[in-house]
């Protein structure tokens, strides 16, 4: 029987002397969560600027409507992604009785990340126009 802090060598009999660890799958999945997490943080603080520019311009813009509800959506999307994240990071990946789990987190993760990518398109594509100074200053001088 396996014991939980077992080390899984993915590639038994590597004859490179640099690599005489096995890669943990623990700190394997962390590392690759937390490097999603921060691209989620990344995206997440982008909506909330592009919903701030949204709301400032107010209901009389194109495409006010969608583009709340675009935004929103992709929020919400990305702190249910967060939180995915951060269980399948806690999980230990070497029981064998949870990776099924962990697997489904993980692909349902995936499919959030999928189709939050797909409604960032959608609001790239309606776009948010500049206002304020900014705006008047690149109006008068494009370059």
């Amino acid at each position: 029987m396996e014991s939980e802090t077992e080390i899984i060598d993915l590639q038994p009999g590597n004859p490179n002397p640099r690599r005489s660890q096995p890669i943990n799958l623990n700190h394997y999945a962390t590392k690759k969560s937390v490097a999603e997490s921060m691209l989620d943080v990344a995206l997440f603080m982008s909506n909330a600027t592009r919903l701030k520019a949204v709301l400032e311009q107010g209901p009389a813009s194109h495409y006010y409507t969608a583009l709340v509800t675009l935004i929103s959506i992709s929020l919400l999307l990305q702190v249910a992604i967060g939180i995915l994240l951060v269980v399948i990071a806690r999980w230990n990946l070497n029981e064998v009785g949870k990776q099924g789990q962990v697997n489904q987190l993980n692909n349902t993760a995936t499919s959030l990340v999928a189709i939050t990518v797909i409604i960032n398109v959608f609001i790239t594509a309606f776009g948010v126009h500049k206002t304020g100074s900014l705006a008047a200053r690149t109006s008068r001088n494009p370059l």
